[in-house]
């Protein structure tokens, strides 16, 4: 079993912590809780970089190892790092538990050493129809981000 975990923070207020655990070869699962977010959906997302230089800007486009079009999680065609949206509660937090294929903790296309970002707007799936669909799904500012590292 391997484990990771990120710290994400900024300067408005946003706090969590989120856990990774992968068995063996199979599936990562990702649980965390947030505070400090605005009501309603967020996009959710693996981005490439672990670097947080620049604020959660420096942390790069989304993990796309394949160089595949923006998509749901369970979506054939998806950046690996699509992780889609979180639901925030009406008092500014949230608890979620996704179960992903694609974003490993060991291997080639391992994501330690990258960042987990929340984003300010709903992620549109890549369905939006928007400019920015098929390659962000649209999901706005990056409002809290943190680099995920090996835990013991």
């Amino acid at each position: 079993m391997v484990k990771a975990v990120a710290v994400l923070s900024n300067s408005n207020e946003v706090s969590g912590t989120i856990n990774f655990i992968q068995e063996g070869n199979g599936p990562t699962t990702v649980t965390g809780t947030l505070a400090g977010l605005k009501p309603g959906l967020h996009g959710f997302h693996i981005h490439a970089l672990g670097d947080t230089t620049n604020g959660c800007i420096s942390t790069g486009p989304h993990f796309n190892p394949n160089g595949k079009e923006h998509g749901a999680p369970e979506d054939e065609t998806r950046h690996a790092g699509d992780l889609g949206n979180i639901n925030v509660g009406d008092d500014g937090t949230v608890s979620f538990s996704i179960t992903d294929n694609q974003i490993p903790l060991t291997g080639t296309n391992s994501i330690i050493g990258r960042a987990v970002v929340v984003h300010a707007d709903p992620d549109d799936l890549g369905k939006g129809g928007h400019e920015l669909s098929k390659s962000t799904g649209n999901a706005g500012g990056r409002v809290a981000c943190g680099i995920i590292g090996l835990q013991g």
